[in-house]
């Protein structure tokens, strides 16, 4: 198979009108960026330009359209596997290896390369309408020993509906399948929706396990995103069988689930720990405007759907037209228009100096992974990469210095500093 490589010149990346030089060989694709020759990272206009959808104004200053930044050291992005089935989630697996969802219904694990190894199967039917389907995978804390895994996937249930549920476990790489399986958590109500399962999971260094829910975008749902009797619109915090995690906000509240961590979200699909801090984020999609990056404290309502700086998709106010109230958080950066904010992961590593402790953002509709730095909770500047693919970033994942995405056209990137 031969693969090509594009060099993209400086001209062209900073929008200056040029020719390009491509050439062929027999390596896995390469597009390699290399930034402005500039001593250090230089503040700029900010990347947004589009007029927002609402005349909304902001609680602070710098929640929106923060000014850029522009990488300065060169890096390249290898596109080292293609058309590999419709994968959802990425995650750095053992032995240098990759294991990447299937929203079909099935697992694959790959080399750090691209070589697609093994396929897994025997996991629960999905339901794969629109949204749904098989979605995120971690790994348990002790995988080394027990080969365990959790996943998320979109259930049947009777009567048409369908839910987000939670699974585990054990990977047996020599039969290629999946075993002694268990769903630990549904999330309630069941309703009759293809849209908004959510739902990323993380654990903690404390081996217990973080979850976001949607609210399923349809009214039934979205009003229960308010309500603690409802895993609707909510994040969760359990142990690895799915009970309630010691010392969760609502343990004691009889009008509440005592696996919730916060409420008032809409649909999660962005979740990590920040590995210097041990803070937990979140990023979800707004309506039409009002994107949100959130830094998740237990206990709090994040406000959806009555605070929101986005609208209805036809153009209608949502609610009360607020985007403030007491006791419900303020995100901490919002976007409009969107992004729609898929996988995110941190950069804890310094290979590129200036990525370091920086967030990274797959974004769909905006075929962008957006680059935020981030300050004392607040965002401080922001960066739109591969913008030049026209792909759409469903999950990022972070490995030996290098961030490894994959895309809905079921292609794989590699970004890493310029060899």
């Amino acid at each position: 198979m031969q693969y090509h490589k594009i060099i993209l010149p400086l001209c062209i990346i900073i929008g200056v009108t040029a020719c390009n030089n491509s050439n062929s060989n027999n390596n896995s694709t390469a597009i390699h960026t290399d930034s402005a020759a500039m001593p250090n990272e230089k503040l700029l206009p900010p990347v947004e330009t589009q007029k927002p959808n609402s005349n909304y104004t902001p609680a602070f200053e710098g929640q929106t359209r923060i000014p850029a930044v522009k990488t300065v050291t060169a890096y390249q992005v290898d596109k080292i596997a293609g058309k590999i089935g419709e994968p959802w989630a990425i995650i750095p697996y053992s032995n240098d290896r990759f294991l990447i969802t299937d929203k079909s219904g099935f697992m694959q694990i790959i080399s750090a390369d691209g070589a697609v190894l093994k396929k897994i199967t025997g996991f629960p039917e999905v339901d794969n309408r629109a949204q749904g389907g098989l979605l995120d995978v971690a790994l348990d804390p002790d995988f080394t020993q027990n080969k365990t895994i959790y996943w998320a996937f979109s259930e049947k249930q009777k009567n048409d509906g369908n839910l987000t549920a939670i699974a585990k476990g054990i990977i047996n790489e020599a039969e290629d399948k999946i075993e002694k399986v268990s769903v630990i958590f549904r999330v309630l109500p069941a309703l009759n929706s293809t849209l908004h399962y959510g739902s990323r999971l993380v654990f903690d260094k404390e081996g217990y396990l973080y979850f976001s829910a949607g609210e399923r975008s349809i009214l039934e749902g979205r009003k229960q995103a308010q309500d603690l009797k409802s895993g609707l619109g909510k994040i969760f915090k359990i142990t690895k069988e799915g009970k309630p995690a010691p010392g969760n906000p609502f343990a004691n509240n009889s009008s509440a689930m005592a696996s919730i961590y916060t409420y008032g979200h809409r649909n999660p699909q962005s979740l990590d720990i920040n590995p210097a801090t041990g803070e937990l984020w979140e990023a979800e999609f707004g309506p039409r405007g009002g994107d949100e990056l959130n830094l998740i404290t237990a206990g709090k309502n994040y406000g959806w759907p009555v605070i929101t700086y986005g609208i209805e998709y036809y153009g209608a106010i949502i609610g009360d037209a607020i985007q403030q109230k007491e006791g419900m958080e303020q995100p901490v950066y919002y976007w409009d228009p969107v992004i729609s904010p898929s996988g995110m992961t941190f950069y804890p590593g310094n290979e590129i100096p200036e990525w370091e402790n920086n967030l990274f953002i797959g974004g769909l509709s905006s075929q962008q992974i957006t680059r935020l730095q981030l300050q004392n909770h607040k965002v401080t500047g922001e960066e739109r990469l591969l913008t030049n693919l026209n792909e759409r970033f469903r999950d990022i994942a972070f490995f030996k210095g290098m961030l490894y995405t994959i895309t809905d056209n079921g292609n794989v990137y590699r970004i890493k500093k310029k060899s």
